[in-house]
């Protein structure tokens, strides 16, 4: 379906220095992001201690995504990403496996 949210992961980790100038970026590019009715963002560091973020992305829709992919606004934005850290790897459409019956299961479900 062209309506549901496509989840994409991205690993990603600043260059010596640059965390900073990475996650103000970041701030600015999510706030573009949901102004313009792509995505919804959330990132996720690994460990105090690790420089490795995990940037989680939920694509309004497969639309969204092409449109965001043809805007000049969000490549400026890929750009500037790209100077400052490295993208690890990239996990493009990841879609929720639905379980047949009770579709709402949490962890706790699955150990009683």
């Amino acid at each position: 379906m062209d309506d549901q949210e496509i989840l994409a992961i991205a690993i990603i980790r600043p260059f010596e220095g640059r965390e900073e100038e990475l996650l103000a970026v970041l701030r600015e590019f999510y706030v573009v992001l949901a102004r313009k009715g792509y995505s919804r963002d959330q990132l996720f560091r690994e460990d105090v201690f690790s420089p490795r973020y995990f940037n989680f992305r939920y694509w309004k829709s497969a639309i969204a995504r092409s449109q965001a992919y043809e805007d000049s606004d969000i490549h400026q934005f890929w750009q500037r990403i790209s100077e400052i850290c490295e993208v690890e790897k990239v996990y493009e459409q990841l879609h929720e496996v639905k379980f047949a019956g009770n579709q709402n299961l949490v962890a706790t479900d699955l150990h009683g």
